[in-house]
């Protein structure tokens, strides 16, 4: 599973293993909760759920989005 992870600063992609939006926003509020500055809640969540940073690359088919700025979590629309 491929995830985005935005933000008004910055754009990351993130993959790991498959879970549910339900499960993904339990894992992002985990590591939301840790954070102190929110660029670095991309690498917190990768060390906490087992996911990997990968190369951002515009065109790449995601299957969740996640938005830092209004938290929410949602799927594209290709």
């Amino acid at each position: 599973m491929i995830i985005k992870i935005e933000g008004y600063f910055f754009q990351n992609l993130i993959t790991g293993p498959l879970c549910t939006e339900e499960e993904l926003y339990e894992k992002y509020i985990q590591a939301k909760m840790l954070t102190l500055n929110i660029r670095d809640l991309p690498d917190i969540f990768c060390r906490l759920h087992n996911f990997d940073r990968l190369r951002f690359e515009d065109d790449t088919e995601v299957g969740y989005v996640i938005d830092t700025d209004t938290d929410r979590i949602y799927r594209p629309i290709y």
